[in-house]
């Protein structure tokens, strides 16, 4: 049985807390691999194109195994899922100093990519389930908490978890999956859950690649996720191009930074914005401001630029996320979930690469900024399909 009732579930604050908790766990290992990269190139003698593959391999795992996690919600129950993603996940992670071996790092890489994957449709089935009128809020927070988990690891790894590790690369990645399994038990223990009955019917799981609403939230996830990973890779070439690489560590820090508050502002006003178009319209002409920030002279041009870009995509994954619960009925929110991540992280993952290869071609500072321009005119045309006001949107 729940151990919240239904009527109460909405008025609960442990769900909330249990959300951004998710949240953190989701993203607490993922980002502990960059700043050890110099070691483990170091150690493994891996070449430039292994650790481009090493960072990219979660990514294209959660666009891979996406349906999986749906087929698990569909079978298991989201919160069954969600348990078993996140002990996967971090159990995995654990391990992937191992050895040290190249072939146990990446294949603990992979299985700790599959178990992320697999929770992240279960999530937004858990926000339907817990929070039928408030999808937005809880959204919100479940995102805030991924935010905060990647930048405790990413901030926290080199003057705290590797210090703490004696300086072993391998120890400091089993560091971060320590809160992930730690936290597990108490999600277990506190996680309501809603059990169903034996008359129900067997859940559908694959999602319904013919309907519009699929490839509009992937798309605009995805090109929200472009945005986003596009600036990541841009800033730090466009700062040197510009002969400003004293500016990088500031500029990603700004860029990765400016996403709290707006997931927190996103919060404020998501009960009435989400699944209208025009916070997306807002979100991605904002997106093209903040590159066109960038070439304002100065140095407060270029901060700025990358505090726009950062703010904008956190709002706007907040309220991606929040689609599929918001549109899909109860049974169906998971295989939504599922094809909108699909689809997103394989836009993510693709256009960065456009950008990468324009970089190469034609050398220009300029070029470095097609993915993340890219991403941003897809924010705006999806969102077009988007309800104009409330009264359109599905009961």
């Amino acid at each position: 049985m729940s151990t919240l009732r239904p009527h109460r579930r909405d008025r609960s604050r442990l769900p909330f807390a249990l959300l951004w908790i998710a949240g953190v766990d989701l993203r607490l290992t993922l980002l502990a691999i960059p700043p050890v990269l110099p070691a483990i190139h170091r150690d493994l003698g891996l070449t430039e194109t292994g650790i481009a593959a090493l960072t990219g391999l979660p990514v294209v795992l959660f666009a891979a195994a996406a349906v999986l996690g749906s087929l698990l919600v569909a079978r298991l129950g989201a919160r069954r899922t969600m348990l078993l993603g996140l002990v996967g996940a971090g159990a995995a992670s654990g391990l992937r100093g191992l050895g040290p071996s190249v072939g146990v790092l990446f294949l603990m890489t992979f299985c700790m990519g599959v178990g992320i994957a697999v929770t992240q449709p279960a999530i937004p089935s858990l926000v339907n389930q817990w929070f039928p009128t408030r999808v937005g809020p809880a959204t919100a927070v479940y995102v805030n908490g991924l935010l905060v988990g990647e930048t405790l690891s990413a901030s926290l790894t080199l003057p705290l978890a590797l210090p703490l590790a004696h300086s072993s690369w391998e120890l400091s990645l089993a560091f971060w999956a320590v809160p992930v399994l730690l936290t597990a038990p108490l999600l277990a223990w506190f996680a309501p859950d809603l059990p169903r009955t034996l008359e129900a019917p067997r859940v559908a799981w694959w999602p319904d690649w013919k309907d519009a609403n699929t490839w509009r939230l992937g798309l605009l996830l995805g090109g929200t996720g472009a945005v986003y990973f596009g600036s990541n890779a841009f800033i730090p070439e466009f700062l040197r191009a510009m002969g400003r690489p004293d500016l990088i560590g500031t500029g990603l820090t700004v860029l990765n930074a400016a996403q709290l508050p707006a997931s927190l502002a996103a919060a404020l006003i998501s009960g009435k914005a989400v699944g209208l178009r025009r916070p997306f319209l807002a979100a991605g002409v904002t997106m093209l401001l903040g590159l066109g920030v960038f070439w304002v002279d100065g140095d407060w041009g270029l901060m700025l630029g990358a505090g726009v870009l950062g703010a904008s995509c956190g709002f706007g994954l907040v309220l991606s996320l929040a689609l599929p619960p918001s549109l899909a009925g109860r049974d169906d929110v998971h295989r939504l979930s599922a094809g909108m991540l699909a689809i997103g992280y394989t836009y993510t993952f693709a256009v960065p690469l456009l950008g990468g290869a324009a970089w190469d071609y034609t050398h220009a500072p300029a070029a470095s900024f097609v993915a993340a321009a890219c991403g941003a005119l897809t924010v705006v045309a999806a969102a077009s399909g988007l309800a104009a006001s409330r009264r359109a949107l599905p009961a």
